[in-house]
């Protein structure tokens, strides 16, 4: 009994210090964001910090929102299985729809948060799939079950060129293209949930052994965690897309570059933090949390981001996106699925591999914005 009040006692405590910690960031991005007035170079250091606090607040209150949809789930009687599978694949990829989608509704204003839009989905994609999991696989290498590789590891590479045969066909995404979008992902989620026997045993134990996820709270308090996570992450992303659009302008760097390196990175930590805990206490969540959240965004966050506002590629973007960035992540995926079929794990030495290849693909960016290469 004492044992249960004491984990209860320390769910308590996390909560109310994700809620300082998300309630500090808030007010500190929204205090230092007035200093934007003044000499170029200090506004552009200024955008750079305010680009970093918007991200810490962007992920800090998608965990409290996270938190609060797995309560009121619990408090619901919703299976585990069930919460592991929708609550949570989803809410690591809320940083990337939240942001995607913004940067479509504001491209009406803009064309180029499309571009922004677009860079962000296929730099989060990369980066989760090379950089992420390099780091992941040099603090422990992994094994890779053989039944889940070919389920997951198929439909993530069908998503992304799926997405990609969209946007080439048309040069953009309708409503009807990211209504289909999703509707794919729907069906990817109706299917697991269906065939219980082929999910992963290990997918859940992180959240099953997470004292956080004990019900120490009421089903309110739940509720209030969830507005409150969900109204920060979404103001989080306005500044974001604001602050992000604003250095590229100043910096003349292209739009779909800041989306797939600055923001597509940043927006890629929840996977990273989530995946190197996991590391130690289930393989196949680390690997499984990686591969979901890149099904999740080729399919659900553009498709979110392309029902709210169609999305269409500027003829200034589009041979940068068509020739570096998209086939870079195509290559990307390819590379890694193929070490995941070699031997079914991961090794120390292609987790390096994997990061050559990012830093090589930032390598070429920078060549390309500096005029040494042309697309």
């Amino acid at each position: 009994m004492g044992g249960e009040k004491s984990v209860q006692s320390m769910g308590s405590f996390l909560h109310w210090n994700a809620l300082t910690i998300t309630l500090t960031l808030f007010i500190s991005l929204a205090s230092i964001d007035f200093l934007k007035e003044s000499n170029e170079w200090e506004q552009i250091y200024i955008l750079i910090f305010l680009i970093i606090i918007a991200l810490a607040l962007l992920i800090a209150s998608t965990n409290y929102f996270i938190e609060g949809a797995k309560g009121l789930a619990r408090r619901a009687g919703i299976a585990e299985v069930v919460i592991g599978l929708t609550i949570v694949s989803i809410g690591t990829s809320l940083p990337e729809i939240l942001f995607t989608t913004t940067s479509a509704i504001k491209s009406t204003s803009d064309p180029n948060l499309a571009d922004l839009a677009i860079g962000n989905i296929y730099g989060s994609v990369l980066v989760q799939i090379t950089l992420v999991l390099g780091i992941v696989v040099i603090f422990k290498p992994l094994e890779i079950r053989p039944a889940w590789l070919k389920r997951d590891g198929l439909l993530m590479f069908l998503s992304i060129l799926t997405l990609t045969a969209l946007l080439w066909e048309g040069g953009g995404l309708s409503r009807i293209e990211g209504a289909i979008l999703c509707l794919l992902y729907v069906v990817y989620i109706m299917w697991l949930l269906n065939d219980r026997e082929s999910i992963r045993e290990d997918e859940l134990e992180l959240n099953v052994a997470n004292p956080s996820s004990t019900l120490s709270w009421s089903g309110t308090a739940y509720f209030i965690m969830l507005v409150i996570g969900l109204t920060m992450a979404v103001y989080a992303a306005n500044e974001l897309v604001s602050n992000a659009t604003d250095v590229a302008y100043k910096l003349d760097v292209p739009h779909a570059i800041v989306g797939a390196t600055v923001t597509g990175l940043g927006t890629s930590l929840p996977e990273l933090t989530v995946a190197m805990v996991a590391a130690r206490k289930s393989q196949g969540v680390a690997i499984g949390t990686l591969i979901g959240s890149n099904i999740t965004d080729p399919l659900l966050s553009i498709g979110i981001a392309a029902m709210a506002n169609p999305i269409s590629m500027t003829s200034g973007a589009t041979p940068l996106l068509a020739n570096l960035i998209i086939p870079a992540t195509l290559l990307g995926v390819f590379i890694c699925l193929a070490m995941m079929w070699s031997g079914y794990k991961f090794s120390r030495v292609e987790g390096m591999i994997l990061i050559a290849f990012y830093l090589i693909y930032i390598v070429l960016i920078e060549l390309q914005r500096q005029g040494f290469i042309t697309l």
